[in-house]
């Protein structure tokens, strides 16, 4: 299990290595400065400045214009931010009763607390969850994530059912919007329709309502 305290980051050196580390799995090949500098809303001068001093510390291979990989030490502690962050948010929402598309921010202050025995406690205590409350995986103890097997909503096929099960975009506009759509985790839907001109689609919601869909939402959303 890694241990928080065996190198010290400030916390804006671990928002960076958890950025580099959400931009690579997303990514075929190294990150790129302009990559990290939109995922982190900064300039890409800064960005350099930062990657220089993480590459010191070890935490990443970096290499001006070859872009950026992590070492195994920069992924673990990545992970480590990850799983802080996801187990959080699930307290949030279970026991403080906070809305999905409350949680990030204050989730984000959280995962910076450095207690080890806080968090395998609070991991205990949620019954130790698989997925946060967006539907992304929680990495365990080990830095193990839990995988299953789930594509957009707009790739599912004409009258194919699934569940949606996650979504990537977690902004506050974007979850409140689809709880007025009702389509939240564990929501049923069935593609009727798809409409070649702007990607749209056409689908049935718990077998109650029809709703039309824009091809920029139906890609955000997980179905299984």
């Amino acid at each position: 299990m890694y241990k928080s305290n065996l190198i010290m980051l400030s916390f804006t050196e671990e928002n960076y290595l958890k950025a580099i580390y959400k931009v690579s799995e997303r990514a075929e090949n190294n990150v790129s400065t302009n990559a990290i500098s939109k995922e982190m809303q900064t300039s890409a001068a800064s960005v350099t400045d930062m990657l220089k001093r993480l590459s010191e510390k070890k935490l990443i291979h970096y290499e001006r214009y070859k872009g950026v990989s992590m070492t195994q030490e920069g992924q673990r502690i990545a992970k480590y931010l990850i799983r802080k962050h996801r187990l959080w948010e699930v307290f949030l929402v279970e026991k403080l009763e906070f809305t999905w598309d409350e949680v990030h921010d204050i989730a984000e202050q959280l995962e910076h607390i450095k207690s080890d025995s806080l968090i395998e406690r609070l991991d205990q205590f949620l019954g130790r969850p698989k997925f946060d409350p967006h539907g992304d995986p929680i990495p365990d103890a080990d830095g193990n994530i839990a995988f299953r097997k789930q594509l957009p909503l707009s790739e599912l096929a004409i009258n194919q059912i699934g569940v949606i099960v996650g979504v990537q975009e977690h902004t506050t506009p974007f979850l409140q919007y689809l709880d007025k759509l009702s389509l939240t985790l564990g929501t049923e839907v069935e593609i009727i329709e798809k409409f070649e001109f702007d990607d749209s689609i056409k689908l049935i919601v718990n077998h109650t309502h029809e709703l039309i869909l824009s091809g920029k939402v139906s890609k955000n959303i997980f179905v299984q």
